[in-house]
């Protein structure tokens, strides 16, 4: 660790600059939570740490016309304090507010639960359920895309050499529109999810579901998009029948591992009712909001 050379550019090109050197081991650091800890336990030696949160684009959180875009070294408190940001996107502030402690969260970031690519992040099912599209930025250019198609494995993701996730984009919703997150954890607090569901959804004016995502963690390789169990739900009432639907789709996309925390038979049932509890959620809060701001 003490060969570990720290650099902390004010751009991004001076940061893709510096990770895309292919003589020189690099690492990105966003918040640390994770990485530092790999350090400390000696688990990876990186020649070099690169600091994102120098690099004001990656720090900042938008209105814009197509919807929010934060950037991808935010931290969890910087969200959480966002009052316009955490009244559009409820369902996304559940699982930013499981992100470990308080103090956690004053330097984790969105971004790097996402890169991280632990099928267990609890951010990154009500990201994906929300539609959020990273922007990736590379020596190559720039280019879009959806978050369900980062992570790959746990610890790997899909960018290439010498890319870096600069933001996110969560779009516009229609008035009508909720969303929500659960986990289930052995203990209430500071856990990794044994699983974890989210749901967001819209209904029109008539009550009726016109568009629906469902994303479910802990319970692969990476986090899944089940379009199988959002789409159990558009056209309907999000009723009885509806649900019943959901919780079949969700539990037949399941594939977990046996490990000490959990069988997969216990995985997948939870899935089930964890599906039936925040879909009931995602409800409630479409059924009472307003217009975005």
């Amino acid at each position: 660790m003490n060969n570990t050379q720290y650099k902390a550019p004010a751009s991004v090109e001076k940061a893709i600059e510096l990770f895309s050197g292919a003589e020189i081991g690099g690492k990105l650091l966003a918040g640390g939570t994770d990485l530092l800890v790999q350090m400390h336990s000696d688990m990876i030696a990186p020649a070099l740490l690169i600091d994102l949160k120098k690099i004001p684009q990656l720090r900042a959180i938008e209105k814009e016309a197509d919807g929010y875009r934060i950037g991808a070294a935010v931290s969890g408190v910087e969200l959480m304090n966002h009052t316009g940001f955490c009244t559009t996107w409820p369902g996304v502030m559940d699982g930013v507010k499981l992100i470990g402690s308080l103090q956690v969260k004053g330097r984790a970031s969105v971004g790097g639960n996402i890169c991280n690519a632990s099928p267990a992040a609890d951010s990154v099912p009500p990201m994906i359920a929300a539609g959020a599209l990273a922007t990736v930025v590379g020596p190559d250019g720039a280019r879009i895309v959806p978050v369900e198609d980062i992570g790959v494995a746990p610890g790997r993701n899909s960018l290439q050499q010498g890319e870096i996730v600069v933001s996110f984009l969560l779009p516009n919703q229609l008035a009508g529109s909720g969303g929500a997150y659960q986990r289930f954890t052995p203990r209430t607090e500071m856990d990794i999810a044994v699983v974890g569901v989210a749901v967001n959804l819209t209904l029109d004016k008539a009550g009726i579901c016109s568009h629906a995502r469902v994303a479910v963690g802990a319970v692969a390789e990476k986090v899944l998009l089940v379009k199988q169990a959002g789409d159990a739900l558009i056209g309907t009432r999000v009723q009885d029948d509806a649900t019943d639907n959901l919780v079949t789709a969700v539990r037949a996309a399941c594939r977990p591992i046996d490990d000490k925390r959990g069988t997969r038979e216990f995985r997948v049932q939870v899935a089930g009712v964890l599906a039936r509890r925040v879909v009931a959620t995602a409800l409630e809060r479409a059924k009472g909001s307003g217009q975005n701001p």
